[in-house]
């Protein structure tokens, strides 16, 4: 009868142990096989050490620039290496929005405007605003965060301090346009909404047409105050063509839109002028 293996097949050859070299070469085996089967994952350090993005601190600023990218040209990067500029010029038309009171003989007028939500701006703006104070708020306010850094934390304005502070709408519908308007575009539309012709209009129609210059006035001085000081973008006209509508819009939404992005533009170095409604700022 052939003799049995430890396998449990059986041979014709005879039994015999292997030899000293046959061992070892099996448990050289032994050892590779499972490293052949081994998943790749269980080593990720090497692979993210030679992808990872390095990135390099900014003096007097974060010690990670992954999230401030564009510290280097920060009004703050400038300070800490020496460089300052003089406190930043104000738009502050507050003493502007005196000058065209809504009186009883105008009730008309002042009923479209209060039903629009806009009429505590006639009231609330400051007069007068501090331009140290608003300079070192801009100092502290980082784009990319749209918050102030400051030595205790970050803070920054919400819509629930517009709704406190202005008393306007922030929810409704969002006031956005796609591109400026063409010259002769803005001046039909002038004609169209505001009647600057020669032709002589209705007295109904004329209310209609002073209801809508003030109201253009008003978002002017306050909510969307640029740095030219003087003249108003015609395109927000477009919002006051149709005078029931004016109090569905998320004004509010759209002042600390607007200025949020004065404040990150008045970040920069070069810039010397702040715009927006600086009487939410300074509040």
């Amino acid at each position: 009868m052939p003799p049995r293996t430890r396998g449990g097949y059986t041979s014709s050859a005879p039994c015999r142990r292997p030899t000293g070299s046959e061992r070892r070469q099996r448990v050289q085996l032994r050892e590779v096989e499972p490293a052949a089967d081994r998943d790749p994952v269980e080593h990720p350090q090497h692979d993210r050490d030679e992808t990872e993005e390095v990135f390099e601190g900014a003096p007097g600023g974060p010690i990670d620039r992954c999230i401030l990218r564009s510290f280097d040209k920060h009004i703050a990067a400038k300070i800490w290496l020496g460089e300052d500029r003089a406190p930043l010029k104000l738009v502050n038309h507050g003493a502007k929005l005196q000058l065209w009171e809504l009186g009883m003989e105008r009730s008309r007028i002042y009923e479209t405007v209060h039903r629009s939500g806009l009429a505590p701006l006639t009231s609330c703006s400051h007069r007068v605003a501090s331009r140290p104070m608003l300079s070192a708020f801009c100092e502290r306010w980082q784009p990319e965060t749209a918050t102030f850094h400051l030595p205790f934390g970050e803070m920054t304005i919400t819509l629930d301090d517009v709704a406190s502070i202005l008393h306007i709408p922030v929810t409704g519908l969002m006031i956005s346009f796609s591109q400026p308007l063409h010259v002769d575009d803005a001046n039909a539309l002038l004609v169209e909404l505001l009647g600057t012709t020669d032709v002589e209009a209705s007295r109904e129609t004329e209310q209609l047409f002073a209801t809508r210059a003030f109201l253009l006035h008003l978002v002017g001085c306050t909510l969307f105050a640029d740095k030219s000081a003087t003249s108003v973008a015609v395109v927000y006209l477009e919002l006051f063509r149709d005078l029931s509508m004016v109090g569905s819009y998320a004004w509010g939404a759209a002042c600390l839109a607007y200025l949020y992005r004065q404040l990150s533009i008045a970040t920069r170095f070069e810039v010397r002028q702040l715009g927006g409604y600086l009487t939410l700022l300074q509040a």
